[in-house]
């Protein structure tokens, strides 16, 4: 059984790659992910969110700073992470995302964000 962080290293590196459908591949089907955009409810509204950061960032670089386990299927990761315009413009972000898993996918991930930072 994977981690909450194994399931968030595996994660991030796709959406490092930008490589949506193995993001989703990390979600199950009737998933929830919600941010400071709103709550989004299964692949197909994931799947627009995570298009559209895409888009306007073609470039991500995601760091874990700091893991908090709450329970095996549940943990809040601290993250440091740059975003990329197609600029080239580099915006920090901070956060922490609070996962649940199961069966090795995501149930719910829920971002809190600090304020994006020129980099």
């Amino acid at each position: 059984m994977l981690t909450p962080r194994e399931v968030s290293e595996s994660y991030w590196a796709a959406e490092c790659r930008r490589d949506i459908g193995a993001v989703l591949a990390h979600y199950l089907t009737d998933a929830t992910y919600q941010d400071g955009g709103g709550l989004r409810r299964g692949h197909a509204e994931i799947r627009r969110a995570y298009e559209a950061s895409a888009r306007d960032y073609p470039g991500l670089e995601v760091r874990i700073v700091r893991e908090y386990t709450a329970s095996p299927d549940s943990s809040a990761l601290e993250f440091d992470a740059v975003l990329i315009d197609p600029e080239g413009r580099r915006i920090r972000i901070q956060g922490v995302n609070v996962v649940v898993v199961r069966d090795g996918k995501f149930v719910s991930v829920r971002s809190y964000e600090d304020p994006p930072m020129p980099e």
